[in-house]
C-alpha cells in the first residue's frame, strides 16, 4: 500500500506526509510537537531541511545548531543527525537520491 501524500505517524510527537517521488530526488512535510524528537539515525542520502514554521535544534555530527522559519541547513551524506522541536514547527526535507526505505509504491 502507497504511503505517498498521507500524513503518517514516524516518533512519538511526529508526523510526516511523503510527496511524489521524482527519478532522483524526493521530499517529504514533517510536522513537530513542542518537545519532539526526531532520533540520531544517517543514511547515504544528502539532505537538504527547510523550516516551515517554528524552532527546530539541529544535532549533526555532534554540533547543535538552531533553525527557525525561512532557514534551511545541509545534512550530508553519513551524517548522524537528529532534531529537537523547541516549539510546534514544521519542516520541508528534501533527499536525494530518493529514499527508497521510506517510500512505499
Amino acid at each position: 500500500m502507497s504511503n505517498i501524500g498521507v500524513w503518517e505517524p514516524a516518533e512519538p510527537g511526529v508526523k510526516r506526509k511523503i510527496m511524489e517521488p521524482g527519478k532522483t530526488v524526493m521530499m517529504m512535510e514533517v510536522h513537530f510537537e513542542e518537545g519532539a524528537e526526531g532520533y540520531q539515525h544517517s543514511h547515504p542520502h544528502e539532505q537538504m531541511s527547510y523550516c516551515l514554521k517554528g524552532r527546530i535544534a539541529f544535532t549533526i555530527d555532534g554540533v547543535t545548531t538552531e533553525i527557525s522559519a525561512g532557514d534551511s541547513i545541509y545534512i550530508p551524506s553519513g551524517a548522524v543527525h537528529g532534531v529537537k522541536a523547541l516549539e510546534p514547527s514544521a519542516l520541508l526535507d528534501c533527499f536525494t537520491p530518493v529514499r527508497e526505505d521510506l517510500v512505499r509504491r
